[in-house]
């Protein structure tokens, strides 16, 4: 069986700033902020690349317009397999709802390991699908996130979820 190298990419304006989604075959395999300029028009991506694309830029709209709080588009992550882990437990964090570091590194069985867990959030290709956002300091402050503390605050707030510092 001949595995295709066909990948897709999309880049989508959202409330959070202009998002570059890029797939293969497989999944999504990341989301990222484009820091300047915007939307360029590319081309509708063709092939299952293509399908995975623009499936996530559709469960995307419907998050950002409140009618969506469940991804489901399949993923296709690179990855050590405890940072697999630590992103499984954000998958299971429910919209709305936050949990801290500690309490992330408990649900994957390594009490020990909230720091490691938090530098495995950082390298989430795919935020917001893997909401990371949901992860807090154990004083119930922001903590860290890879795209900015602004960004982190306004995807809670997205959600309904106000958080202090």
């Amino acid at each position: 069986m001949t595995v295709s190298n066909e990948s897709a990419s999309r880049v989508m304006s959202s409330p959070v700033g202009t998002l570059r989604l890029t797939a293969s075959p497989r999944g999504l395999r990341s989301i990222e902020v484009v820091r300047s300029g915007r939307p360029s028009s590319i081309a509708t991506p063709r092939g299952k690349a293509g399908v995975i694309v623009r499936q996530a830029e559709k469960e995307l709209r419907e998050y950002f317009s409140g009618r969506r709080r469940r991804f489901t588009v399949k993923l296709d992550l690179d990855g050590t397999e405890f940072q697999r882990e630590a992103w499984g437990a954000m998958r299971r964090i429910p919209f709305g709802s936050t949990i801290s570091y500690g309490d992330q590194a408990r649900s994957i069985g390594k009490p020990k390991a909230f720091r490691a867990v938090g530098s495995a959030n950082g390298k989430n290709p795919v935020p917001i699908i893997v909401p990371c956002h949901r992860v807090l300091a154990s004083d119930g402050s922001l903590g860290g996130y890879s795209l900015g503390l602004p960004m982190k605050r306004r995807l809670l707030a997205l959600e309904g979820v106000s958080v202090a510092g």
